[in-house]
């Protein structure tokens, strides 16, 4: 495949990530910070939130497979967890972690349960879908392209 295929699946890739809701304008504000000078900065900056989103996630679980539930804890949880996915614009796990808030307010135990699966669920698809993203980036740059914005 030449590097203007590459890039024109890249582009429509992207674009249907946004129209599917799993990005906002909150990535591609983060993309116009990247520069010459910061080639890796989004995926860095991605990068970082998988790590702090699986800590999340599992504390996550074992918080909610206690006994009694501390549900502050719980909620401070999905509170970081929805600012990260919101500051990387990953739209669909910050709106699951909404819900979750309101669940973990309420102190209900399965609507936490439920949101946790849901949020898992979300976390999962985005991560797929950028780190497919950043490899189509990464075949373009390798056969000589350029990243089209």
């Amino acid at each position: 495949m030449d590097v203007v295929q590459l890039q024109r699946q890249l582009v429509d890739y992207r674009t249907s990530l946004y129209h599917e809701g799993f990005l906002d304008e909150q990535f591609t504000q983060l993309q116009e910070l990247q520069d010459e000078n910061n080639p890796h900065f989004v995926v860095e900056v991605v990068s970082l939130f998988f790590e702090d989103s699986e800590r999340h996630l599992n504390e996550l679980t074992t918080a909610l497979e206690q006994q009694s539930v501390d549900f502050r804890r719980v909620d401070a949880h999905v509170h970081q967890l929805k600012g990260s996915s919101s500051s990387i614009g990953a739209q669909r796990v910050q709106q699951v972690c909404i819900a979750f808030r309101n669940y973990c307010e309420e102190q209900n135990v399965e609507g936490c349960l439920e949101c946790l699966q849901q949020v898992k669920h979300e976390y999962s698809l985005v991560k797929t879908k950028l780190e497919s993203m950043f490899q189509l980036e990464q075949q373009i740059l390798t056969a000589g392209g350029s990243i089209p914005m």
